[in-house]
């Protein structure tokens, strides 16, 4: 065995966990449906790129990045590549595809991590669900979780979890995009610089969440302490409530959780 890490796929997801682990070790094989792609990512990590059946059949650690609708095609190209193998270790972060679906597509009974990360793994402070099948041993996870450290929080689920964990951590990235945007549209309708609004939008966000992340207040209670009584906190969270907000961003992760569900079936 040549490489420690393998990806199948260096998109978003991919290129950003390829990052990560290259912080923690060089020992990495990239490829990518697009050639040019993997190889422009491996001299900026400072390591090598081929082809998907090179990397099956030399990394201990196969990323498998690519999307759900696409991977029993791609496994079917490697399945011999697969078949000489005993120890390697196959991660999938497709969403909706269970461990058994993709030791099926792959054709073994393989040793397999389901993860499901988030955009904010590209620079270190992502939110990494995982899970693992019977037959990973705990040094192995034990070395995965040490070589994926840079990537940001690693945390161990229930696979039966795993479609609503990735609904809220995976999906919710762009939800708080959002936020952030209309935060800072709201500054530019009266009177900012959408450069000044969105600094201070991001910023606020930041802030919030790590009071929250550091306080033992409910969140209850540290939304009372933001909204002095007859302040303009209160009007502004009085219309929040009117337009539903909470239940839109409720019902938003419904939706991204019944769309995963969705995918594990087609």
């Amino acid at each position: 065995m040549n490489y420690r890490f393998g990806f199948i796929g260096v998109g978003n997801m991919g290129g950003a966990l390829a990052r990560a682990a290259g912080k923690s070790t060089k020992q990495i094989l990239l490829c990518d449906h697009e050639a040019e792609k993997a190889a422009t990512l491996a001299r900026e990590i400072g390591c090598d790129f081929g082809d998907s059946r090179s990397v099956a059949a030399e990394c201990q650690y196969v990323f498998l990045g690519v999307k759900p609708q696409m991977m029993a095609e791609m496994l079917s190209t490697v399945q011999q590549s697969l078949a000489k193998r005993e120890d390697v270790i196959l991660v999938s972060m497709a969403a909706g595809l269970s461990i058994e679906t993709i030791r099926k597509m792959a054709g073994g009974r393989y040793k397999t991590i389901r993860i499901m990360p988030n955009l904010p793994a590209s620079v270190g402070e992502g939110e990494i669900l995982y899970t693992t099948s019977e037959n990973v041993s705990k040094v192995e996870i034990g070395t995965f979780l040490n070589l994926m450290k840079h990537a940001g929080q690693l945390t161990g689920i229930d696979e039966s979890l795993m479609d609503i964990g990735c609904a809220v951590s995976g999906c919710g990235p762009a939800f708080v995009f959002k936020f952030i945007r209309a935060l800072a549209q709201g500054g530019v309708n009266e009177g900012l610089d959408m450069e000044t609004a969105l600094a201070l939008s991001v910023q606020t966000v930041k802030g919030a969440a790590s009071l929250l992340e550091n306080s033992s207040l409910s969140l209850d209670r540290l939304i009372a302490n933001v909204c002095s009584p007859g302040g303009s906190t209160i009007e502004g969270v009085k219309t929040l409530d009117a337009a539903e907000m909470e239940k839109s961003v409720t019902d938003a992760v419904e939706a991204a959780y019944q769309r995963n569900i969705e995918l594990g079936k087609s």
